[in-house]
């Protein structure tokens, strides 16, 4: 599956494609957090606002006969033109992504490009719809059948649900039948999210206040739509992590499969915060310090354990196999030597199967991956090498899982021109098994300052 996008922010046109672990590298202003929020803002829309449109004549054949069986290879077979559709729809929709105006993605394309291996339709289906605590219809697929099958579970005269909403339903169905392993659910952790970690406690007051207005209003009113204008001027990644901050006594009362099979993870992150992070009952927030009787509020306690609030709860009440956790600068306020674990923790994450999406600054980060690149090469010195520096095994990263990105200006032609101009785009970085991740973006400003510091040291005077 390769992304490509095109006149947005910075980047001009640019292609890349997903790995257990996708990393983009460079300067400021280069174009990171517009790829990052194209690429989070599509995969929502794709999941809560796209669906696969049904054959008017299909839903009425259901309702009519009760019953009706769809070939699932006839949406296989036409994934491309389905994706086609959704790209094009979704590419509408940025200027709300981004909360800016319609003039800045007048040009903007956002497109997937499928490989015919790509998609692997999931092969058993189960759901059951209903209203008013009654089931209405079941939509199935067996393992061995390529026909999914949809049922009425009630006299087709009481069917009440408009036709728009079932053909929706069905569609929605067949999406995650045929795309369901191709496009994983998305979590992102923005760069601002110290911020709402701060401020979690206004925000909900802000909403419940609104909550309060609705009620009190006579006319009918849609208030999906009016809550949705709470944050209109945030861009959806940054209105996601405001959601996620707001939910955090709901989440906290769930247990992820990492709490329930990989309990030595949330072990780590908390080595990494130095305590934890407590819920009440009354939605109060707060950080334990590890082996102190005090509890800190988010203004109370330092930056760096509110940059990784979201990650902490994610990990510890939210994560699903399949999962694409995406996170804008996860250096934030980190010093080197958490920079160093955190970049562990994300492999230890991709190897029990979420996937992983960062931007960084953070050669720390890139150094410690190439570590675990390295290490991964197994052999006796290594293996004992390892073991010497409190390596484990499941730290170990498999260069065929990474993606690395250089934002960066270079020559490449645009839109078939044969001359080849001079522009921002993503160049796919190299990566080794013996030496690791080529990152050029922090190499030669590494290399400046050495160069700087030797003359310095070594110079001598004239």
């Amino acid at each position: 599956m390769k992304i490509s996008i095109q006149k947005l922010g910075a980047i001009k046109q640019a292609e890349f494609t997903l790995g257990d672990l996708t990393i983009i590298c460079g300067g400021n202003n280069t174009g990171k957090t517009y790829a990052t929020y194209a690429l989070f803002g599509f995969l929502s829309f794709w999941r809560d606002a796209f669906s696969i449109r049904v054959p008017d004549s299909d839903i009425q054949h259901l309702l009519n006969e009760g019953s009706i069986e769809l070939d699932i290879q006839d949406y296989i077979n036409n994934a491309q033109t389905i994706l086609e559709e959704g790209c094009k729809a979704f590419t509408e929709q940025l200027p709300h992504v981004f909360a800016s105006s319609d003039k800045h993605f007048s040009e903007s394309r956002f497109c997937i490009d499928l490989n015919a291996t790509d998609i692997q339709p999931i092969q058993t289906f189960e759901r059951t719809m209903g209203a008013a605590k009654s089931q209405l219809f079941s939509i199935s697929k067996k393992a061995d059948s390529p026909l999914v099958t949809i049922s009425l579970m009630v006299d087709k005269e009481k069917v009440k649900i408009p036709q728009e909403v079932i053909n929706r339903i069905i569609g929605d169905a067949l999406k995650d039948i045929v795309f369901g392993r191709l496009f994983p659910h998305p979590v992102i952790a923005s760069a601002e999210r110290t911020g709402a970690a701060i401020f979690r406690k206004e925000l909900n007051f802000a909403r419940n206040r609104l909550l309060e207005e609705m009620s009190s209003m006579e006319k009918e009113i849609n208030p999906f739509e009016l809550l949705s204008r709470v944050y209109t001027d945030y861009a959806l990644p940054v209105k996601s992590n405001v959601d996620f901050t707001r939910r955090l006594e709901e989440l906290a009362k769930k247990d992820s499969f990492i709490t329930k099979n990989h309990p030595e993870i949330l072990d780590d992150f908390t080595d990494i915060i130095g305590g934890d992070y407590l819920v009440t009952k009354n939605d109060e927030l707060y950080y334990v310090p590890k082996g102190k009787r005090i509890r800190l509020t988010m203004d109370e306690s330092s930056s760096a354990v509110r940059s990784l609030l979201d990650i902490g709860f994610y990990i510890r009440h939210v994560a699903a196999p399949g999962d694409l956790l995406m996170i804008d600068e996860p250096e934030l306020n980190l010093h080197p030597e958490n920079q160093r674990r955190v970049a562990r923790l994300f492999v230890r994450l991709v190897n029990i199967g979420i996937k992983v999406f960062i931007t960084t600054h953070s050669d720390y980060i890139i150094k410690e991956l190439n570590t675990l690149i390295m290490l991964n090469q197994g052999g006796k010195r290594l293996k004992v090498l390892a073991e010497r520096e409190h390596y484990r095994d499941s730290e170990m990263l498999n260069p065929d899982k990474v993606r690395v990105y250089i934002a960066e200006e270079v020559l490449i032609k645009m839109d078939g021109a044969k001359k080849k101009t001079k522009c921002q785009t993503l160049t796919q970085a190299d990566i080794d098994s013996k030496f690791g991740i080529e990152a050029r973006s922090f190499d030669k400003t590494i290399e400046d300052m050495n160069r700087i510091q030797e003359e310095i040291v070594w110079g001598g005077d004239e």
